[in-house]
């Protein structure tokens, strides 16, 4: 039944939606190259991305529920990703990870499933850095050449290629059997017998055993299926800290329990035990940094990061997102950053990040290219889509982060958020579109797009340890509107509704649009100054005197069309030196033309914008 109502949503809300279809110096110097064109990052969860089957028994194993491969990433189906906007894909899960499995042929122990969540694992329990999933291989013993042939497969389709590094944490039992000659894995050499020295890999508890997790709410690993391995306990001793930096032997079920805490040097007592930046080296490039850490005695872990990092730029790989980037220290990246720069200037850095006052440290001092833009404008738009909030939070998010607002990627969609399409979210992948509008053209910084999101993806299937609303990062599952695009590895959408193929299409329209120049608000002004115009309507320019310039208003109500008269104050005018007279507007999305009227500084335009629109008003000549 829910499938069947959330079509029938989509196809109310086409109505409204068809139409769209027909700084200082000193400060530049601390950032990192300019951004040319916008990037556009299609996050792929490669586990799932090509697995063709619908079963979706619930802690199904991947011969039940099936598997997606390497393979199965063709060049139809990067083409396609490729034309719908996207410039890098981000392969999510490549690192191999703890997972239940029998791959002892191939030299790889098995796994504990009471520290393994669910049975195809987190890919952020990552147990070997130097090899991948060897789920993803149609030969597991040959499963990194299959990838390196992906790499180059992207890499002819025109994209580039990003996969995760998990600086704080590995999973329970890292076990890496792929290392390079010379290369220890972590832990081999540390000294267990205290809690902390500055080279060990982990933090101990000394002479206490590691102690399984009190499951909560009945739950039972592999759900309550029997394995050789399930016998109440998991050896390790002495315990080490768990990932989240839970010190105790016995970590919670809310823990993050499947993985040990690494140690970058940072003393129990917070004390950092390596050498710190000098003063203004924020205001530094990565070569300064790579030359300040050339002679340094840094932590272990550091270094053994930053051969991870220039194993993967060998393969190929042109880039990585950080998980949990916030939780290593700043050092750390200025040390990791600026030798992956080194090897590769164009390299793309990511991080995600939740803490609105560390940001400009990890971009200046860390040398990252771009942040999550969570919880400041994903959370300001989500709170509009879902609860109605109104516009006039988004234009202060804009302005505190002027100075970086290039570096802080926004999305709607990842592994770890909700499905827009989701009940829980939004219910319909219609009603986010003005977000998804803001989203990408708001700023000059990327943006990120989850697969199956611009086919109305929900999440709602049940896959044991993943719950619905997010697609499960956890189980073997079939993702069912994205399998209707895939068709049976044709990448040809046959089999989606024709709501879903509109909604693609608008996606592809929005995601190949390079909307430059500097953003400015007009939404305040129009607030104060504007009969009928109101906060379910936001509304921005974007560009420069010497360049094009546009307009940007998105209706957030799902019921109510407005009409008023926009207004772009004197003091944009002016900045674009834009003449007196009449001028027209092209809508970059549906080419629906207007007039504006710019008399004496102030321009003037009639808006008449319908339930859930978004115009992109390009201005041309008079």
């Amino acid at each position: 039944m829910k499938k069947i109502t959330i079509i029938f949503l989509i196809g109310t809300f086409m109505t409204h939606i068809q139409c769209q279809f027909s700084g200082k110096n000193k400060e530049a110097k601390s950032e990192n190259s300019e951004v040319r064109g916008k990037k556009v990052v299609y996050q792929v969860f490669t586990r799932l991305f090509g697995n063709k089957n619908q079963t979706n028994k619930v802690w199904g194993t991947k011969e039940e529920n099936g598997v997606g491969k390497f393979e199965d990433i063709s060049n139809k189906a990067l083409q396609e990703i490729k034309e719908l906007g996207a410039t890098h894909i981000w392969y999510t899960g490549i690192p191999h990870h703890a997972l239940v499995g029998d791959y002892k042929k191939y030299g790889i122990s098995d796994d504990d499933p009471e520290v393994v969540k669910g049975r195809a694992g987190s890919p952020y329990a990552v147990k070997d850095y130097y090899n991948v999933n060897p789920d993803l291989a149609n030969n597991p013993a040959n499963r990194m050449s299959e990838f390196e042939a992906l790499i180059e497969r992207t890499h002819r389709n025109g994209l580039k290629v990003i996969i995760d590094i998990v600086p704080n944490h590995v999973a329970r039992r890292y076990e890496s059997v792929s290392m390079p000659d010379g290369v220890r894995g972590f832990g081999q050499d540390d000294n267990t017998s205290v809690v902390f020295d500055v080279d060990n890999n982990f933090y101990y508890v000394p002479n206490q055993p590691f102690v399984l997790p009190l499951y909560a709410d009945g739950y039972k690993p592999l759900g309550g299926e029997p394995h050789w391995l399930i016998d109440g306990k998991f050896d390790e001793n002495p315990a080490k800290w768990t990932g989240n930096g839970a010190r105790s032997p016995q970590p919670d079920f809310n823990d993050w329990y499947e993985t040990v805490k690494l140690n970058f040097g940072i003393s129990p007592e917070g004390k950092k035990e390596f050498p710190l930046l000098p003063d203004g080296y924020e205001y530094e490039p990565y070569e300064v940094h790579y030359e300040f850490w050339k002679d340094k005695k840094v932590p272990n872990t550091w270094v053994k990061f930053r051969d991870i990092a220039l194993f993967w730029l060998e393969k190929g790989v042109d880039g990585f997102r950080y998980d949990m980037a916030e939780m290593v220290p700043v050092e750390f990246w200025s040390y990791l950053n600026s030798s992956i720069k080194m090897k590769n200037p164009q390299s793309f850095l990511l991080a995600e990040i939740y803490n609105p006052n560390a940001y400009r440290d990890y971009i200046r001092k860390g040398k990252m290219d771009y942040l999550y833009d969570k919880v400041q404008l994903y959370d300001t738009l989500r709170n509009i889509v879902q609860y109605k909030h109104s516009t006039d939070g988004i234009a202060p998010i804009q302005h505190k982060l002027k100075d970086i607002s290039r570096h802080m990627l926004h999305f709607l969609e990842n592994h770890d958020e909700q499905r827009i399409a989701a009940p829980e979210f939004a219910g319909n992948p219609f009603k986010a579109l003005p977000a998804m509008v803001i989203s990408h053209t708001i700023s000059s910084a990327p943006t990120m797009i989850y697969f199956g999101q611009e086919v109305g993806e929900e999440g709602s299937e049940k896959g044991g340890f993943g719950s619905p609303s997010r697609t499960s990062i956890f189980d073997y599952v079939g993702v069912p509107e994205h399998q209707k695009w895939m068709n049976e590895g044709k990448f040809d959408g046959e089999k989606l509704s024709e709501a879903q193929k509109k909604l693609r299409a608008y996606y592809k329209k929005l995601l190949n649009l390079n909307i430059s120049g500097s953003y400015n608000d007009i939404h305040t002004y129009n607030r104060s100054h504007t009969e009928f115009y109101n906060d379910k309507v936001y509304s921005f320019v974007r560009g420069d005197k010497d360049g094009k310039k546009w307009i940007i208003v998105s209706n957030f109500d799902s019921e109510q069309t407005f009409g008023f008269e926009l207004q772009i104050p004197q003091e944009i005018i002016s900045f674009w030196k834009l003449p007196n007279g009449r001028y027209s507007l092209v809508d970059a999305l549906s080419g629906h033309k207007i007039a504006m009227q710019n008399h004496n500084g102030i321009a003037k335009m009639r808006i008449d914008i319908k339930p859930l629109e978004s115009f992109i008003f390009e201005i041309h000549n008079k």
